[in-house]
């Protein structure tokens, strides 16, 4: 929980587009110091030169995320410059599709890689610098916020990497939540569970590092990409909606942050299932006509 934005820390990764850019422009007018984070130079260059213009402080660096050492190096340049973060946004994220037996090796590796351990990078490097500093300040308030997915409470069919790598952020979040509370009543976190939103994810292809190179794409992969295409591109909720969100949850010390909470009743459903011990529900019964094409398409194949 941050009760006042003015002149604090935020660390931001996927800073370059989406809900980091976002979060850094509300940052921006909010009068914090920011540190933008994107493995993409041209869109870290842009973002970084659109908040100079506004009058923030900012260290931008081109970082792969799911570099230990890569992160360290951050780590050690954020405290160099500012000292401990009081807001760090674990957020950058890949995407990718395709029936689950049918990913390659270097699928697992880069999926996970991004979404998974930038997020224990971010952790486990941010989590003591704050709880330090909260120690030699009573007034110091931190918050660490990590995007997972709706599709880290679900699991959509034909998308599995992408689900097991959102479901191990819920479950790490909520864990530093547990944790946090156990030492300190200074820092805290949450977790992002957006559902389709404009962000550019789906072509977070456009930056898969070359020694973890994509075989030919399988029809289900195929049938994923365009279908991921179509959903995010007709979200109606903004990438900038959700920033707010996220501000706003800092700012009250909400746990959950949710883009679209009408999606809810499938979690319920699926929890339901679980309690109950009865086999998965269907993930299309809100939208039997979208199930109904998948199954068509992927049996046709």
């Amino acid at each position: 929980m941050i009760e006042n934005f003015k002149g604090k820390t935020a660390v931001l990764t996927g800073a370059g587009s989406g809900f980091g850019l976002e979060c850094a422009r509300i940052g921006a007018k909010l009068g914090m110091n920011l540190v933008l984070v994107d493995v993409q130079q041209d869109a870290l260059d842009k973002a970084e030169a659109e908040m100079k213009a506004q009058g923030a402080q900012v260290l931008a660096r081109q970082v792969d995320v799911s570099s230990a050492q890569a992160m360290e190096q951050l780590a050690a340049d954020v405290k160099a410059r500012f000292g401990a973060p009081h807001f760090v946004f674990n957020n950058a994220g890949v995407g990718a599709g395709g029936l689950i037996w049918e990913n390659s090796v270097a699928d697992w590796e880069w999926v996970l890689g991004v979404n998974l351990w930038g997020v224990v990078h971010g952790v486990r490097l941010f989590t003591p610098m704050m709880l330090e500093a909260a120690k030699a300040d009573p007034t110091y308030q931190g918050h660490i916020v990590n995007t997972a997915s709706m599709a880290g409470l679900l699991t959509p069919p034909n998308m599995g990497i992408y689900n097991v790598s959102k479901h191990a952020v819920v479950s790490m979040t909520e864990t530093l939540y547990q944790d946090l509370k156990l030492v300190s009543d200074q820092v805290s976190a949450s977790v992002l569970c957006p559902y389709f939103v404009p962000t550019g994810i789906s072509q977070s292809h456009r930056n898969r590092p070359a020694e973890l190179p994509a075989e030919k794409p399988t029809p289900s992969q195929l049938i994923g990409q365009a279908q991921s295409d179509k959903a995010v591109g007709s979200g109606k909720v903004s990438a900038a909606d959700v920033a707010q969100k996220v501000f706003d949850a800092v700012a009250s010390g909400q746990f959950y942050i949710y883009s679209h909470p009408q999606a809810l009743g499938n979690v319920q459903s699926r929890m339901e299932a679980i309690v109950q011990g009865i086999n998965p529900p269907d993930p299309f019964a809100a939208r039997p006509d979208v199930g109904e094409n998948l199954r068509k398409a992927l049996r046709s194949i």
